[in-house]
């Protein structure tokens, strides 16, 4: 008996061998790659942003957090934050509430729902790049024969620049406008899923009990969609904060066309900071002070929310 247990130990021995043979070929590559290209690239990155690495990406004379403390005296740098706070101020409450409404709207059509459904969501396929040179240039260009102001005409406006530092109000609209048609679609989707997910006699007891309308969304619908807008609204948050290419293509690289105040996010500022500038030590110290402000405001939206906190 002894030597049949001995075979069979190291015949599935061998197995596991072959196994993780196999397991090393087909993750090894992938391993690999993410090691060189992501978390070394990311601890290099860091050891740059301690150090003053400028028109190179090798590191330079060691200058600790000097860095972080010329960003954050800077104050195009801090203007740059205020703008990203204003903007995802503006942003993630518009799309929320339109997404949550689209989604309820397309939930409650019987036929038709994939058509409105696929329509909806076509936009989160256009590139932000091409879809801000759309709206730049064709949408709310400031020419009298500009789409935006030709509506605009039909209700007795007068003809204006769009996308001027001198009219703030106005390219907020435009700011908004895009990235609304480019993000609502996706957001409806999530909610759809999560209205889905709702067991259809819920609704039917509500409504037996007397809750219809606002009373049945705000006391039946809303909670139960509760996780689901936990995540949407932390999925927008981070969006927000990333904001990139609308900003850099509607005001030409982060600034208006008429060369006044500067117009642009953190990663704008940080984009023209290290390939402008050939800054790489101050770029990548601006890079893991917007990454620190990210997590923390994921942190503190999960703790108020108690997004991933067990229920019952």
């Amino acid at each position: 008996m002894r030597p049949l247990r001995r075979h069979r130990a190291a015949r599935c021995t061998g197995a596991d061998l072959r196994t993780w043979g196999a397991f090393a070929l087909l993750t090894g590559p992938v391993l690999l790659g993410l090691g060189l290209f992501k978390y070394l690239a990311i601890g290099w990155s860091f050891l740059l942003s301690l150090s003053e690495a400028r028109g190179t990406i090798s590191l330079g004379h060691w200058v600790g957090l000097a860095n972080y403390r010329a960003l954050l005296a800077d104050p195009a740098f801090r203007g740059s934050l205020g703008q990203i706070l204003l903007f995802t101020v503006v942003i993630v409450p518009v799309t929320f509430a339109a997404s949550l409404g689209l989604a309820l709207l397309v939930h409650r059509i019987r036929r038709g729902r994939a058509v409105l459904r696929t329509a909806f969501l076509i936009p989160t396929a256009v590139s932000y790049v091409a879809a801000s040179l759309l709206w730049k240039m064709c949408l709310f260009n400031g020419l009298p024969s500009g789409i935006a102001n030709t509506i605009g005409r039909w209700f007795g406006m007068s003809a204006v620049p769009w996308i001027q530092t001198t009219h703030p109000p106005l390219y907020w609209i435009v700011l908004v406008t895009v990235r609304l048609w480019l993000q609502v679609g996706f957001y409806m989707v999530l909610f759809l899923a999560g209205l889905q997910g709702i067991p259809r006699d819920v609704h039917e007891a509500a409504a037996l009990d007397g809750a219809t309308g606002l009373r049945l969304l705000r006391r039946v619908t809303l909670p139960l969609l509760r996780n689901t807008s936990v995540a949407v609204l932390m999925l927008q948050f981070i969006a927000a904060f990333q904001a990139f290419d609308e900003f850099y293509n509607l005001f030409s690289s982060g600034l208006s066309g008429s060369g006044t105040a500067p117009v642009q996010t953190p990663l704008v500022y940080l984009y023209n900071t290290a390939m402008g500038d050939q800054n790489y030590g101050l770029g990548s110290a601006g890079a893991f002070l917007l990454t620190l402000l990210i997590v923390g405001v994921t942190l503190v939206q999960g703790r108020i929310t108690g997004f991933g906190r067990s229920e019952g």
